[in-house]
């Protein structure tokens, strides 16, 4: 349809927008694709002025959508997203002095402080439940409001409430409204489950609309038109002499239904091109006529015909009927069209490209026409109809035929694209970038860690500032009842952190309550007690291992390959340096200690062990001192450096067990490479390195297990693997 205008445009100088006028069967169904298509940037020489007549207050304004959702609050759960969601209106917004860009912050602070469903326990216990706290957003308030008044550290609590800890400078001004708005809701919600006159009911709402909306600004119109329909629940009162107590849901009824029927009053004849309901009285005298969404089910228009509609079951000459009223309106429509009339609908399926007729009445049209009208050598409906293509970027509508014409320059570049010889992708970093400057040769053993944890990934977050990651803000409108996946994980390495720090780990179950994380009641309990039991065999374990209190944390640098690189060392023991990690390791547990490992035998002071020990769930590995350990990290800071400059195809995984094969495992070059690709693609049951964002970046769709990775491998994780004893299995 834009396109064909702006031919007819283009064909026709004398033609102006206000001289076409498009109807349809449903505005409301292609309204939002109208706005998507013709709602263009003023500057744009290809802008339509336009304008959508015919649409309802309740489905063109936001305002009355977020007051009804308001309502529907009543009586419902008070879901976390329910709530929220009226946040995405801006007069809402406004009204509590919120911005846009608080959203996502509040997202954030309602997902980690739990907050799921129900206001309070005794709300829940009006809903016929447990009068459980946990998770309600009184309990996370609590928690808000409580971190910024002192920090708990995850451990400290006041009346049984956990602080959140992470609230950050100018935020606690963020959480005063937020709570203001919250707290609104509280104050207003919950009364509306009882029953009022009609005349109560309409001061109570308009109360509400006040409270969460600003009468004046962009909105003041809806706000008017909402405020003139409650209003008017005090004059049908008074008109029809009802005055007893109805309950919510008969008022919500009526809204809806009164809104429905109402409509703004403007957007008919307005200078540009109209869009339109196909009503009476539409079909005045235009240049150009366009009937849009003529489809085989939607026109004529269909009515429901009751079970107890005697004049719909046996008509007589006369009665009303929306079919002959479609049709005449039809007729009405061919008859304004003075130059040129327009006609689409949907005649292929998305399912299977079969072709689908469209209304009765173009049929019957198509008829008429291949009746009374012949075009030499030709068949006149070929003349008249146009099958479009699937595709808006098809290469016909750029190869100048005149039934398929199209205006857009992004259509015709993806055209263009299309029939030309396929080149295969150049790779994200074609050359090594320039060396870096002396800054990054000043680094810390953490940031070394990080590298080769993932070279790719280092290289485009820390040099080129490329953050692949999207931190997900998804609600959970559903209590847990059970923890599973990284939940689970979170917890069970901070038990063991508090363990091995000299709690008791009975005790840390109200914490762990406090926090939200458990299943309420019984469930809840039980499912503590076993991960605690889990987390104190671990605890037991490295506590073996540790024996005496640890030696005091060092601090070094040392200077190698042109860089300085730094550590503070803790967690040395007289028994030797310790790392663990409650879960089974991975090649980053073995590399997250090999690193200070090898700095401990650089630089460590005399009286210092020079072996190391990893614990993991159910296996210890043990790291010998070392002899060339500088020499050792000096190549490790040379394969930094060149890092730095262009992707290193060092995947950890895949590169442990390649190099594993090789040097543990006595297989062949073509066995190990086997089993490190299938370490590096993964399988349904497990994520392989490959679906790394970064790495698909950097490497594209090319197998990167090559010489170079091969070489990679076993120059960088031989001195490791040949370091390192398995002591338990």
């Amino acid at each position: 349809l834009y396109d064909s205008l702006l031919s007819m445009f283009e064909m026709n100088a004398d033609l102006e927008p206000r001289d076409i006028v498009v109807m349809m069967p449903d505005i409301e169904v292609y309204a939002p694709f109208i706005q998507a298509v013709f709602d263009i940037p003023g500057d744009d020489r290809k802008k339509i002025p336009f304008s959508i007549a015919d649409r309802t207050v309740r489905s063109e304004s936001l305002v009355a959508e977020a007051f009804l959702a308001i309502l529907d609050l009543s009586g419902s759960r008070f879901r976390a997203s329910d709530a929220l969601s009226l946040l995405e209106c801006v007069s809402i917004r406004q009204r509590f002095h919120l911005s846009e860009e608080d959203l996502p912050i509040i997202h954030r602070w309602v997902i980690e402080t739990g907050i799921r469903w129900g206001i309070d326990a005794r709300h829940r216990e009006e809903l016929g439940l447990q009068p459980q706290s946990e998770n309600t957003w009184r309990f996370g308030l609590e928690r808000l409001l409580l971190g910024y008044a002192m920090p708990g550290q995850e451990e400290k609590m006041f009346r049984g409430i956990l602080p959140y800890d992470y609230l950050e400078g100018d935020e606690a001004l963020l959480l005063g409204k937020f709570a203001e708005f919250a707290e609104a809701l509280f104050s207003h919600v919950p009364g509306l489950g009882e029953a009022r006159t009609l005349s109560e009911w309409s001061k109570s709402l308009i109360v509400i609309l006040d409270r969460f909306f600003l009468p004046e600004g962009e909105d003041a119109r809806e706000i008017h038109v909402i405020r003139d329909t409650l209003h008017s629940l005090t004059r049908h009162g008074e008109l029809s002499g009802f005055h007893e107590e109805v309950e919510l849901e008969v008022i919500k009824e009526f809204l809806v239904r009164d809104l429905e029927k109402q409509d703004f009053g403007f957007g008919f004849i307005t200078g540009g091109v109209t869009f339109c309901a196909m009503l009476p009285m539409r079909s005045i005298p235009f240049k150009v006529i366009c009937l849009a969404g003529m489809n085989n089910d939607a026109y004529p228009r269909q009515s429901k015909k009751l079970g107890f509609d005697l004049m719909a079951k046996h008509p007589r000459p006369g009665d009303r009927s929306r079919r002959k009223d479609d049709r005449y309106l039809f007729l009405e429509a061919l008859l304004s069209a003075r130059n040129t009339l327009y006609i689409s609908y949907v005649g292929q399926s998305v399912q299977d490209n079969s072709h689908i007729p469209p209304s009765v009445m173009i049929s019957e049209l198509l008829d008429y026409i291949e009746q009374a009208f012949t075009i030499p050598h030709k068949a006149i409906t070929d003349h008249v109809l146009t099958t479009h293509r699937l595709q808006a970027f098809s290469p016909s509508y750029f190869r100048g035929e005149k039934k398929y014409r199209s205006y857009s320059e992004e259509n015709f570049q993806a055209a263009r694209r299309a029939v030309e010889e396929r080149i295969p992708p150049k790779p994200f970093l074609s050359k090594r970038l320039p060396e870096p400057s002396e800054e990054w040769k000043a680094l810390h053993l953490g940031q070394l860690s990080r590298f080769f944890g993932n070279p790719a990934r280092y290289l485009l977050r820390e040099r080129l500032g490329i953050r692949l990651e999207m931190r997900s803000n998804r609600l959970n409108d559903i209590e847990p009842f059970e923890v599973e996946g990284l939940d689970k994980y979170h917890l069970e390495q901070m038990l063991v952190e508090k363990g091995t720090s000299g709690w008791d780990l009975k005790g840390f179950g109200a914490i762990a309550k406090a926090s939200g994380q458990l299943p309420h009641g019984t469930l809840g309990e039980c499912f503590y007690e076993r991960i605690r039991e889990g987390a104190e065999e671990f605890v037991d374990m490295v506590k073996a291992r540790i024996g005496e209190r640890p030696l005091p944390a060092f601090e070094s640098k040392i200077w190698l390959a042109g860089c300085v690189l730094k550590a503070r060392l803790g967690r040395v023991y007289p028994e030797g340096l310790i790392h663990y990690r409650y879960a089974k390791l991975k090649a980053k547990d073995h590399f997250g200690i090999w690193l200070p490992h090898l700095f401990l035998n650089c630089s460590a002071p005399t009286q210092y062990p020079r072996n190391s020990i990893l614990l993991g769930k159910g296996e210890i590995w043990v790291y010998a001192p070392l002899e060339g350990s500088k020499e050792i990290l000096e190549g490790l800071l040379e394969r930094y450096m060149e890092g730095l400059s262009k992707p290193l195809p060092f995947f950890p995984e895949a590169s442990l067990e390649y190099a594993e094969g090789l040097i543990e495992k006595g297989k062949s070059e073509e066995v190990a490479l086997v089993e490190a690709k299938k370490r590096w693609k993964g399988s349904d049951f497990s994520r392989g390195e490959a679906e790394d964002e970064y790495y698909k970046i950097c490497f594209g769709e090319t197998d990167p297990l090559d010489a170079e990775f091969q070489e990679l491998a076993i120059e960088i994780l031989a001195p490791l693997i040949e370091s390192r004893k398995r002591l338990v299995k």
